[in-house]
């Protein structure tokens, strides 16, 4: 992803925080970076608008675990994919 749409989510969602450093550099902690994941995966592959995913991170907050969830088992069905073409 751009640095410049980085800077436009964290505008955009509340739930990005990064720390700043005096010159400005973000470091974006574990915590920020699976919420970075989650916004792109509700952006980008369920075609949900920036109000959309606004509203929709703020009616389901478990919607992170769900989301981890969901990255789990698609892992876990990629393994099993090529664990079969394997055989």
């Amino acid at each position: 992803v751009n640095q410049s749409l980085l800077r436009y989510w964290e505008n955009e969602f509340d739930i990005l925080k990064p720390k700043k450093n005096g010159k400005g550099d973000r470091f974006f902690r574990p915590e920020d970076v699976k919420n970075l994941k989650l916004i792109h995966h509700l952006l980008r592959q369920r075609k949900y608008t920036i109000e959309g995913a606004k509203e929709f991170l703020k009616s389901n907050k478990t919607a992170a675990q769900k989301f981890e969830m969901i990255r789990s088992l698609q892992k876990l069905k990629s393994f099993l994919l090529e664990l079969k073409a394997s055989l």
